[in-house]
């Protein structure tokens, strides 16, 4: 790595940057460094795995797949065991009776020939486990990283993993939509988006959800809270299962039905994808597989998030580094997203994950010793790896920090995003809703605050998401008329001045930050009943069904 620090492989359009941004000029040598590291492990690539191409397909060799012939062959990395086993329905729970062999840098195989029949010896919708016998002689029983299908069964606390080979899989219909020139995105969750007291079902999303969000002129769907997760009131932000569509909503092929049809309507669909952390969950998440802390997270303290109560990843490590190039190379191809909205940005770009770290954009925040700069070059390489195969593919980085480049192209020593998230703007006016009287709105500084940004980066511009509809904070909707938001939101009674003025100014702000805030805009769903398109209240729209909500849409029509 040294030498090739020292070889200096050139940033071919660095000037650019540099006369776009002279303040970047003195960290001209930082940009050198990080885009030789990335070009030194591309090459390591290159090299050692046979290409970028099938480095980040090992879906396809790790994990448990089916081979042409009906047999399985089973490849894992669990470089702290002394022995792996598979066991499961198909060898009555036998723990030992198929030992995988060991081979390099940690690494285990399995073959597992056809049955009599020809046909696989594991049969679809059997239940599989990895049985590690630790270095200490511990035997634990684990679901594998590459897991495709998990879920929770006869009122398991934990998940089970299911062998997924379906007999007559769903096969896509419709082509990719063209990468829009501008998106308008409808940021959803899939469980919640029904008026029913339970979980919904990606059916229910594909055919009551997707026609409402092609008429109301939305051309993106970002999905979050689709990878695996066990713990259900994360929303999805505390992964056990990388490889696995969530098993709440339905099958894997209910999944991609689904986004078939967001192609069929001309609607891309993006998958809110969370490589910044994981669940620390054992049983039936990543922590702990091969019985050790360190497999695929940093050992000790640098290997947990003291905020999030989650393992962080060692993105240095080359194991790591496939599994996660391979995880979007499968939820691409496997499930047909066109691109990703990264969650945790800021916290993967820094060593303090920017806890306690308040960003007043000196530059010197951005370059150093306190920059993870493994992170970095992981994020650069995901962002050349998606967008070299899939061209038409989109990535969001959900970044507070402001880092420099991070939305510019990699030629030009940048992230290669193609947008972020305009997380300013949220902030900005739940100040001024909670700080400011109405007439001291200072329009100066709210055009201000909706403008800055960075030259040639776009921006997907939002007046609030789920962070504010969901993760223990309030809307607008109800920090302006949360006094009166249950007793006096009737057409039967006067419209109220509080009542007014909220649905007034809730109007406006959109407007503004939809006109001003970015090259693109996003919309939450829970927020679609204050929107000023008279086609979101429908008698069988899921959020219509109460009377406060009733009201509330013919109040804010009047």
């Amino acid at each position: 790595m040294a030498a090739a620090v020292a070889r200096g492989v050139s940033v071919p359009e660095l000037p650019r940057l540099l006369a776009r941004d002279p303040y970047l000029a003195p960290f001209a040598p930082d940009f050198q460094r990080r885009y030789t590291l990335f070009h030194d492990r591309l090459r390591n690539i290159e090299e050692n795995e046979g290409g970028l191409d099938k480095f980040s397909k090992s879906y396809k060799t790790f994990g448990v797949n089916q081979l042409v012939d009906g047999g399985l062959y089973c490849k894992e990395w669990a470089p702290g065991a002394e022995g792996v086993f598979l066991t499961g329905d198909f060898n009555g729970w036998n723990p030992f009776s198929h030992p995988y062999k060991k081979i390099d840098y940690g690494k285990w195989e399995l073959f597992i020939p056809p049955g009599q029949d020809g046909f696989s010896p594991v049969p679809h919708g059997s239940k599989l486990k990895v049985v590690i016998r630790s270095k200490n002689g511990e035997i634990l029983y684990r679901i594998s990283p590459w897991a495709k299908y998990v879920a929770r069964l006869d009122r398991n606390v934990n998940y089970d993993w299911i062998h997924w080979e379906p007999p007559l899989p769903y096969l896509r219909k419709h082509p990719q939509p063209k990468k829009p020139k501008s998106l308008r995105i409808y940021e959803s969750h899939v469980g919640i988006a029904s008026p029913d007291g339970k979980v919904a079902s990606y059916k229910n999303f594909t055919y009551n959800i997707l026609p409402k969000i092609k008429d109301l002129g939305y051309n993106c769907v970002q999905l979050m809270a689709i990878m695996e997760h066990a713990y259900y009131a994360s929303f999805g932000y505390q992964i056990t299962s990388f490889f696995a569509a969530s098993s709440r909503y339905g099958t894997p092929d209910d999944l991609k039905e689904l986004i078939d049809v967001a192609h069929s309507l001309g609607i891309t669909v993006l998958l809110d994808v969370v490589h910044s952390h994981a669940s620390n969950n054992s049983e039936d998440g990543l922590n702990k597989f091969d019985g050790t802390d360190s497999c695929f997270f940093h050992s000790g303290p640098r290997g947990t998030h003291s905020l999030w109560d989650s393992r962080l990843f060692d993105y240095s490590n080359w194991e790591v580094l496939r599994f996660l190039l391979s995880n979007l190379r499968w939820w691409i191809e496997e499930y047909g997203f066109d691109g990703f909205r990264f969650d945790g940005v800021t916290s993967m770009l820094y060593h303090n994950h920017g806890i306690g770290t308040g960003f007043s954009g000196d530059y010197h925040e951005y370059f150093g010793l306190h920059v993870d700069e493994d992170a970095l070059i992981y994020l650069i390489m995901a962002n050349h790896m998606i967008h070299l195969f899939h061209p038409e593919s989109i990535t969001v980085a959900e970044e507070v920090s402001g880092m420099p480049a991070l939305c510019c192209p990699i030629a030009q020593g940048g992230g290669g995003f193609d947008y972020r998230l305009a997380m300013a703007i949220p902030d900005k006016w739940i100040q001024i809703i909670k700080e400011l009287k109405d007439e001291d709105w200072n329009m100066g500084n709210i055009v201000y605050t909706l403008t800055n940004r960075r030259c040639e980066e776009k921006y997907i511009a939002y007046a609030e998401s789920h962070d504010q509809a969901l993760v223990g904070d309030k809307t607008l909707a109800f920090r302006l008329m949360d006094a009166e938001m249950y007793t006096n939101m009737s057409v039967l009674s006067p419209l109220t001045p509080v009542i007014d003025r909220g649905i007034q100014l809730h109007k406006m702000i959109r407007l503004i930050t939809h006109a001003l805030g970015g090259e693109g805009y996003l919309n939450f769903m829970e927020d679609k009943i204050l929107n000023w398109m008279d086609q979101w209240f429908d008698p069988v729209w899921p959020f219509s069904r109460s009377y406060e909500v009733y009201t509330l849409y013919q109040m804010y029509h009047r």
